[in-house]
């Protein structure tokens, strides 16, 4: 079953109020946010990491990129990378390459929030395709996902 289809049902079994959106092809969070006229800060864009502890993922507003550094220092990890696209590939079997859900949480992974999302009402999110998002409100994502909050990222030049 593709992501969508699952993210919806399990929305819907949690009974989460959200929208979900079909739109022309976007694959960065700045497109994503031009399609969908919202501002780029309540993107919520996934990223996947590696590290001795295994994989997990980090969620960034959409103007804003990964401080792997920050990251690094905040798990307590000596070694982290990037996912690769083909371990992207492994994880996620049932998205497009780059257009996860923030939902780390229904792969077994750990998820991690930068600080600054948390003060978005809402949040926007690919659905497992690079056209299909999801809006909801960020106190039900919190309240599903539990993911803990570190300052990870630096705000991307546009």
């Amino acid at each position: 079953m593709p992501m969508l289809q699952k993210l919806l049902a399990y929305l819907d079994e949690k009974q989460v109020q959200y929208t979900h959106h079909a739109h022309p092809t976007a694959y960065t969070a700045r497109e994503v946010a031009s399609v969908e006229h919202v501002p780029a800060q309540t993107i919520a864009k996934t990223v996947v990491y590696f590290s001795e502890n295994g994989y997990g993922v980090v969620v960034l507003p959409g103007d804003s990129m990964v401080d792997l550094h920050a990251l690094r220092e905040s798990l307590g990890v000596a070694r982290l990378r990037l996912a690769t696209e083909s371990e992207l590939g492994d994880l996620f079997p049932d998205c497009e390459l780059g257009a996860m859900p923030p939902f780390g949480n229904l792969r077994d992974l750990p998820v991690y929030v930068d600080g600054r999302l948390p003060a978005e009402e809402t949040i926007t999110f690919n659905a497992g395709t690079h056209r299909d998002v999801i809006q909801m409100k960020y106190a039900d994502f919190e309240r599903l996902v539990r993911p803990a909050v570190l300052m990870i990222s630096k705000h991307a030049a546009a």
